[in-house]
């Protein structure tokens, strides 16, 4: 018997939404969209973002530590000051994403989509292994 559209929930959907300081921590928000959202000082940690897409939104101090965000878009997100510790970002896209004063220890970036400035502005800073992979956040960004 095929799948039905019914079998499958829709994505949670919290685009343009204003999400200042909420609590996601510890939830399963695959593939959830968060497009143009503002989630500044929200707390995503431990959180399953799975394929979730946070472009062009706001994450000026989110704490996203230990959060898993494989294959998420996180492209032209604000992470400034955001917590990206213990992080998974394997296969996400993070172009155009603001890094300032971002903590990424033992966060683990492999084959992330990130430009060359991103990449060495990130290495200068990258240190650990990550808790959940057993990658160096090094190794993951191609640091030289």
């Amino acid at each position: 018997m095929p799948a039905q559209a019914t079998d499958y929930p829709p994505p949670l959907s919290f685009s343009n939404a204003e999400l200042k300081g909420r609590d996601f921590s510890g939830q399963t928000l695959r593939a959830a969209e968060f497009s143009n959202a503002n989630m500044e000082l929200a707390n995503f940690s431990n959180a399953d973002l799975r394929g979730a897409v946070f472009s062009a939104s706001v994450m000026t101090g989110a704490n996203l530590h230990g959060a898993d965000l494989s294959n998420a878009m996180v492209d032209q997100v604000n992470l400034t000051k955001a917590d990206l510790g213990d992080a998974v970002l394997t296969e996400a896209l993070l172009l155009r994403a603001i890094f300032a004063d971002v903590i990424i220890t033992n966060a683990d970036f492999t084959d992330a989509i990130l430009d060359r400035a991103q990449i060495k502005e990130l290495c200068a800073k990258a240190s650990g292994v990550n808790s959940k992979t057993g990658i160096e956040t090094r190794y993951s960004l191609g640091c030289r």
